[in-house]
């Protein structure tokens, strides 16, 4: 049972299509655009998401959800965290008992405050796993080096995922903490906002190494409220995108920040872009799970009132270093 369905054809998902098609497996990309998934069957590219990319002459794309899933044993979710629950209940009435879901979703889901696996839960009864970690997918595309997580309960699902997903560029290591690898992956997005921000402003590398570190704090600190392990947090899933989505150009979320530290409105930036950063519907999450767990989280809440208070960014900033001053590590509960 080779077939595998990737659910969502953006950068991140053509590139998981085409390193698994490149593998030998039987692989179907599925495109919200029905003129996308032409272009990718008849010209073997995805202009939209990856241009100047060729993709593999064995990779087949569909606009059908249920011709996406109907064969699949292995259905890869990468569809934006807010969309998981439309997407996913519209097929799942065409997923096959014992297909194994993976999510690579990014985000935590407005009003339930679930994770994506956790949305996948209640859809459907198939096992979940989550793949995560710092992986660019124009890095990825182009076969350079990268290393990720696996997370699943199942111990012996994870060593097979692992086998199914690694080649000699893209290294993949497994875990068994989803909700850790989940937290990580979704509030990186936030931090990287901030450090935009920051660097907007032209604050310095000082500075965004400090939002760095106390961004990681506020993150493992929520995590392990929500019985993540502590460990996780300095992992890839952790640190490893925190580091990546925190300092490079490449990442939507960082450069949403940036043009904010710029001074340039959110709404100007949405509407200049075609694609909206993961971080701005996770930031609201973010901070109403703060105020859930009761965990101190200042830089997530700043974020927030910058993104949804209209606070200026420079106020937000000037508040985060005016702050009551305290040791490094207070109000840590391990």
């Amino acid at each position: 049972m080779s077939y595998i369905s990737v659910i969502g054809a953006g950068s991140w998902g053509t590139t998981l299509a085409s390193l698994l098609s490149e593998k030998g497996y039987d692989v179907t990309l599925w495109a919200y655009e029905e003129e996308l998934a032409q272009q990718i069957n008849k010209k073997l590219t995805n202009d939209i998401y990856l241009p100047g990319t060729l993709l593999p002459a064995s990779l087949m794309a569909t606009h059908r959800l249920d011709e996406a899933v109907v064969k699949a044993r292995y259905i890869i979710c990468v569809v934006p965290t807010q969309h998981i629950r439309s997407i996913f209940g519209q097929i799942k009435s065409f997923i096959r008992s014992e297909s194994i879901i993976i999510s690579t979703s990014k985000g935590i889901e407005i009003n339930t405050l679930l994770t994506p696996s956790a949305i996948l839960k209640e859809i459907i009864d198939n096992p979940v796993a989550v793949l995560s970690g710092p992986s660019f997918a124009k890095e990825v595309i182009a076969k350079l080096p990268t290393a990720v997580t696996i997370a699943t309960a199942d111990k012996k699902l994870g060593l097979l995922l692992q086998e199914v997903f690694n080649t000699d560029y893209f290294r993949v290591y497994t875990h068994d903490d989803i909700i850790g690898v989940e937290i990580g992956g979704a509030l990186k997005n936030v931090i990287a906002i901030a450090a935009g921000i920051c660097d907007g402003f032209g604050f310095g590398h000082n500075a965004r190494a400090a939002l760095v570190a106390r961004g990681l704090f506020e993150i493992t600190r929520l995590g392990i409220s929500m019985n993540a392990k502590e460990i996780t947090f300095s992992g890839l899933s952790g640190l490893g995108d925190l580091i990546l989505t925190c300092t490079a150009t490449l990442s939507r979320n960082y450069t949403t920040g940036y043009k904010l530290g710029e001074g340039i409105r959110l709404t100007d930036i949405i509407s200049q872009t075609r694609y909206i950063a993961e971080g701005v519907d996770t930031t609201q999450s973010a901070y109403e799970l703060s105020k859930k767990y009761d965990v101190n989280m200042p830089i997530t809440e700043q974020v927030y009132f910058v993104l949804y208070k209209d606070k200026p960014p420079i106020e937000a900033a000037r508040n985060l270093m005016d702050r009551v001053l305290k040791s490094e590590f207070y109000g840590y509960s391990r």
